[in-house]
């Protein structure tokens, strides 16, 4: 049978560096140094997410060293940025409200959150909007190490799990993450559903179909 899909707890980094809100600029310098990480969650009172820091939020104060930190005919961007550089703790710099990701969601909803909100990692937060974990790009890219062998018992599982095998006669091999399947199906309307599930297979790369439509009982036989 088909695995269920893979959810953020499972590929998520359990141990997050986190700071305060009243953390330093220094102090954060520091902590990403230290932990080799590009940005810190930023939390109050048990563990409430409020915001993050990244290494975009700090990069400013040093772009603006040498400029006039008041000029009212730049971007409303670029006096943000300019803000920035006069910013001395964690509440100042950060990033705010901040996206983050329940446990619970699937790596796919990670993902789209990512792509939709233009960000690099997702704090995870509990049903308390507590810090539980964190999600990278990097983590969600993990599926996609899933070997042929596993790739292809669950695309075999997908392709069974109808009694009736409404599919036909379907052959599947997998290399490399993507899948090639072969055979006939009853009617032409089943390829793309029998591409679409396969395709949504969590570690799948790519799949190539080279299936045809079987003939009726007592019609003439496909070439």
């Amino acid at each position: 049978m088909a695995e269920s899909p893979r959810r953020i707890s499972d590929v998520m980094t359990r141990t997050v560096v986190a700071v305060g809100r009243d953390a330093s600029f220094k102090e954060i310098v520091e902590i990403m140094g230290r932990w080799k990480v590009s940005a810190v969650p930023v939390l109050e009172g048990e563990g409430r997410v409020i915001g993050v820091v990244s290494e975009a939020d700090l990069l400013p104060k040093e772009e603006f060293r040498d400029q006039v930190l008041e000029r009212p005919e730049m971007a409303r961007q670029r006096l943000a940025e300019m803000a920035k550089a006069r910013a001395v703790t964690a509440e100042e710099l950060m990033s705010s409200p901040v996206v983050t990701v329940h446990a619970d969601a699937t790596v796919a909803e990670a993902a789209r959150t990512m792509a939709i909100r233009g960000v690099k990692r997702l704090p995870v937060v509990d049903s308390e909007a507590k810090l539980c974990g964190i999600v990278s790009r990097a983590d969600l890219l993990q599926v996609f190490l899933r070997s042929d062998e596993d790739l292809q018992g669950e695309v075999r599982g997908v392709l069974l799990a109808d009694p009736l095998h409404t599919f036909g006669d379907l052959r599947m091999s997998v290399s490399d993450g993507v899948v090639t399947l072969a055979g006939q199906v009853r009617e032409a309307g089943l390829i793309p559903i029998v591409v679409r599930l396969v395709r949504g297979v969590e570690g799948v790369v790519d799949v190539e179909a080279h299936i045809g439509v079987a003939a009726p009982p007592g019609g003439p036989k496909q070439p």
